[in-house]
């Protein structure tokens, strides 16, 4: 899939920048380079793995090979998501997982990434401890652990996958849960607007998600009748784990298509693709496919750069995406053991990767740019939208290019 620059358009910003001396005066034909420096598009991946290498957990030879592999992932990506899946966060009550999260989310923060908590209600990993409780007091107890996540960790934490796969909640009949239970209680609407209403309230400015697997039309009407309800869904979730197949660039644009027309952000927040074979199409649950060795090969990683190309230039060719995760960066510790990684278990790279920092870096990059200021000290200025260094002679400065066309002031 070819993507012409006209396509992007809405990917780039154009910015006039005056730059003037401390004495008020314009510093006239004086040569500036501009570089880009961080995508304002997120770029993420699943990094569960920074918890036991930020609190310092591993052994020496697990924690050099960990952090070899974190070198490649920040050289990738801008983004991460964080697992507070609530039975492995507190899996006793009134114990959580709290200090171990943080540490992780401050050390990767501290690297320039931002950091979204997957999920905050979820019927599945929840805490196994809520079958002992009525469902009012479950519910209480589901609002105030989002109160304590998202209020603790404001600051570090400041995009949230408030609820997940409430489609299939109320009905989910594999186990018994205590969220089921409520969902089946309550109906999925009124949980969904208890949820997001608390965690509003915990952090106004925060970003929150509604995220499902089911792209059919009872998502649509589900996010509809969340919206005519008032629920304040700030992007609306989009999970894609094609262990089964690539979904195709025209279902792609289908899926696309349909939710967009609500007029919120889309956030792809689940992506997979394999370097191996694929899993049996008459498996209807992903997670009941298990087998001991699961390997990827040479041509299915060839046939799996080719697909994160096509899928990657379709999404971020639509300016309702936002965002794409990737689920899993290396094979090792993958979901369900599936080589769905950019990365082989020994850390080399596969082919995906590379395509894939040749998109994030090269071909969506602004590069160095030399420009020369007028007589009154401007020049203009059209990259993608992110975060630039201006260098003058010795000195850099940094400035936000966005789709604002107000002309920046700098002072230098």
């Amino acid at each position: 899939m070819n993507v012409s620059s006209n396509e992007l358009r809405h990917r780039k910003g154009t910015k006039a920048i005056r730059l003037m001396t401390k004495d008020g005066f314009p510093i006239k034909n004086k040569e500036v380079t501009v570089s880009q420096t961080k995508h304002k598009f997120l770029f993420g991946c699943a990094e569960f793995d920074s918890v036991p290498l930020a609190n310092g957990e591993l052994e020496e030879k697990e924690r050099i090979k960990a952090e070899e592999r974190f070198e490649k992932f920040f050289e990738l990506f801008n983004y991460a998501t964080l697992p507070f899946y609530w039975g492995r966060f507190e899996p006793k009550k009134g114990k959580p997982d709290t200090e171990r999260l943080k540490k992780a989310s401050e050390w990767l923060v501290s690297r320039g990434l931002l950091i979204k908590g997957h999920p905050l209600c979820w019927h599945t990993v929840t805490a196994p401890w809520l079958l002992d409780m009525s469902n009012e007091e479950i519910l209480k107890a589901q609002l105030n652990r989002i109160k304590r996540e998202v209020s603790g960790f404001k600051g570090l934490v400041d995009i949230w996958d408030v609820i997940n796969e409430v489609v299939i909640m109320p009905i989910f009949d594999k186990y018994d849960n205590g969220i089921t239970r409520i969902c089946k209680e309550l109906g999925r609407i009124h949980l969904v607007k208890e949820v997001f209403n608390e965690a509003k309230k915990a952090n106004p400015e925060a970003v929150l998600l509604i995220n499902d697997f089911n792209t059919s039309i009872s998502y649509e009407i589900l996010i509809e009748g969340c919206l005519e309800a008032g629920i304040p869904i700030d992007a609306i979730g989009i999970q894609s784990h094609m262990h089964q197949g690539y979904w195709g660039v025209e279902k792609t644009l289908e899926v696309l298509e349909r939710f967009s027309h609500f007029n919120i952000p889309l956030h792809f927040t689940e992506n997979t693709l394999l370097s191996g074979h694929l899993m049996p199409p008459e498996i209807e649950d992903l997670n009941d496919y298990q087998i001991k060795e699961w390997p990827s090969t040479p041509d299915d990683e060839e046939r799996q750069a080719m697909e994160v190309i096509k899928h990657y230039k379709t999404l971020f060719s639509h300016p309702m995406v936002e965002s794409i995760t990737w689920w899993n960066f290396c094979d090792e510790n993958a979901w369900l053991g599936a080589p769905a990684g950019l990365l082989r278990r020994d850390n080399s790279c596969k082919p995906s990767y590379y395509e894939l920092k040749k998109l994030i870096k090269k071909e969506w990059w602004t590069h160095p740019t030399r420009l020369v200021t007028n007589n009154t000290g401007e020049f203009e200025f059209t990259g993608f939208l992110g975060e630039y260094e201006l260098a003058i002679d010795n000195i850099k400065l940094h400035f936000n290019l966005d789709k604002n066309s107000t002309l920046i002031e700098i002072t230098v």
